[in-house]
C-alpha cells in the first residue's frame, strides 16, 4: 500500500552559495559572508551566510544596506563558473536517487520518490541516505522536505533548514499547514499577504476555511489556485507539470549595473559587447536560436527604456546580437546622457537557425566553428578567459542569480 502513495522530495542546497565560497576558501566557515559583490558596489547580495542574516541581511538587498546593517561582514564577488559546476555534481547525486528530477533553480530541485522504497527504503532513511551522499561527493549540506505533493515538500524543506529533514506522513497536510503564516505558501509574496490580511486571513487554516467562490470572487484565479494549496496541493502555475518534465526557457538576458554612471560611449559599447557574448554563450549552451533581441537602458535619473527588434534570421552568434542591440541604442540613447544599466536579452527561441544565402552561410558557420571552440575553453579556464575584441573594456563580473539560463538537466531545445 505503502508504494502506491505519491513521495516527493524537495532538496534545498543550504546557503549555497556562501558554502561553495567557503569549500575554496575555508577561512570564511562561521563568519558573515555577503556573496555578490563588495561593499562600496551598487549591486545586490546574491547570497548571505546565516551568521549574516542574523543582522537583517538578505539575498537581493543593496550591497550598501547590507554593509550598514553589518559593517563586520566579509563581502566576496560571486563565481557563477563555480556554482554551475557544483550545481551539476548536485544533479547527479540527485539522478542516482530518481529518474524524475527537477531543477527548478541552481540550488534546489524536486524528486519524485514514489516507488523506490525498495531500493532506498522508506522517506525518511532514503533522505538520511540522501544527506550522506551529497556531503560525501559535493562537501556540500542540504534540507530536505518531504510530502504528498511539491508545495508540502518545499515548505517542509524550509522548515527544516539548515541540514534538516521535515516529513508529513500522508494525511497530515492540512494539519500541518493549518498554524503557518500566508506568506509560508509558495508563489504569497507581500502585495497577496496584504490583500489576505484585508480579508481577515492571516494563516492557512484561516484560507482553508474559506469557501472556494469567496476566494474566487476576491482573488479571481489565484484564490482558487490558493484554496487548492491551502489543502496542500500542487495548485496553480506554480507547479505546472510533472516532475522531470523538461521545459525550455522562454528568454535569456544579462545586464550589468555600472559603479558609476557613464557617458563613455567605448565602455558602453564594450559592455554591449560583454552582455551579448554572455547571451549567446547560454543560447549556445541550450541549443536555440533567437529571433527577438532586446536592449534595456537605464539612465542615472532611473529612466528606463527596453527596445526589441526581431531579426531575420534567428541567431546564437555573439557578433550578431551585439550589432543589433548597439543599434538600438543609439537609435534610442540621448546623447551625452549618462547610462546607470545595461541589459540585453534573446527570446522568440527556436531549434535551428533560418537558412541563409550560401556566402552568408558560410560566414556564419565560420563563426559558429570559432565562437564553439571559444566555448570549450571558457568552459575550461572560466567566461574571462577569451573575450571578443570589442568587449574587452567590458569586463565585468557575471551576475550572481539562482536562475541562469542553463540549470543541470534543462538542455533540451525547443520544438520546432
Amino acid at each position: 500500500m505503502a508504494e502506491c502513495v505519491r513521495t516527493v522530495f524537495h532538496v534545498d542546497m543550504d546557503a549555497f552559495f556562501v558554502s561553495v565560497e567557503e569549500l575554496f576558501d575555508p577561512s570564511l566557515q562561521g563568519k558573515p559572508v555577503v556573496v555578490g559583490g563588495q561593499r562600496h558596489e551598487r549591486g545586490v547580495v546574491s547570497a548571505a551566510s546565516y551568521e549574516a542574516r542574523k543582522f537583517g541581511v538578505h539575498s537581493a538587498m543593496p550591497l550598501r544596506t547590507a554593509a550598514r546593517l553589518c559593517p563586520q561582514a566579509i563581502f566576496v564577488d560571486g563565481h557563477p563558473d563555480r556554482y554551475r559546476d557544483c550545481s551539476e555534481k548536485v544533479y547527479s547525486v540527485l539522478t542516482s536517487f530518481s529518474p524524475q528530477v527537477e531543477m527548478v533553480s541552481i540550488d534546489e530541485a524536486y524528486l519524485d520518490m514514489s516507488g523506490t522504497r525498495r531500493l532506498h527504503g522508506p522517506p525518511l532513511l532514503a533522505a538520511h541516505k540522501l544527506h550522506q551522499r551529497m556531503k560525501a561527493e559535493t562537501q556540500l549540506n542540504c534540507s530536505i522536505g518531504i510530502g504528498t505533493s511539491r508545495l508540502i515538500a518545499k515548505v517542509c524543506s524550509g522548515k527544516a533548514k539548515p541540514h534538516g529533514v521535515l516529513y508529513v506522513v500522508p494525511g497530515q497536510e492540512t494539519r500541518f499547514l493549518a498554524p503557518l503564516d500566508v506568506r509560508d505558501i509558495p508563489g504569497v509574496g507581500k502585495v497577496t499577504e496584504q490583500k489576505l490580511q484585508s480579508l481577515g486571513i492571516r494563516t492557512v487554516g484561516d484560507m482553508a476555511r474559506k469557501e472556494d467562490t469567496f476566494l474566487d470572487e476576491h482573488l479571481g484565479k489565484w484564490g482558487l489556485a490558493l484554496a487548492g494549496k491551502a489543502r496542500g496541493e500542487d495548485a496553480g502555475a506554480w507547479f505546472a507539470g510533472e516532475i522531470g518534465d523538461l521545459d525550455a526557457a522562454k528568454s535569456i538576458s544579462h545586464e550589468h549595473t555600472y559603479n558609476e554612471d557613464t557617458a563613455d560611449i567605448a565602455q558602453i559599447e564594450a559592455t554591449l559587447m560583454r552582455l551579448s557574448e554572455m547571451v549567446a554563450r547560454r543560447l549556445r549552451e541550450q541549443k536555440v536560436h533567437a529571433r527577438t533581441l532586446q536592449l534595456k537602458l537605464r539612465y542615472k535619473d532611473f529612466t528606463t527604456i527596453t527596445r526589441a527588434h526581431s531579426v531575420e534570421m534567428p541567431t546564437q552568434l555573439d557578433n550578431e546580437i551585439f550589432y543589433e542591440v548597439r543599434k538600438l541604442f543609439h537609435a534610442n540613447w540621448r546623447p551625452g546622457s549618462q547610462v546607470r544599466l545595461l541589459g540585453v536579452q534573446a527570446s522568440s527561441f527556436s531549434a535551428e537557425s533560418s537558412q541563409a544565402d550560401l556566402l552568408s552561410g558560410q560566414a556564419r558557420d565560420k563563426w559558429q566553428q570559432a565562437l564553439s571552440a571559444v566555448d570549450r575553453v571558457r568552459e575550461k579556464f572560466g567566461e574571462s578567459s577569451v573575450r571578443l575584441g570589442t568587449g574587452m573594456k567590458g569586463g565585468f563580473r557575471e551576475r550572481t542569480h539562482e536562475n541562469p539560463a542553463a540549470l543541470p538537466g534543462k538542455s533540451k531545445p525547443p520544438s520546432q
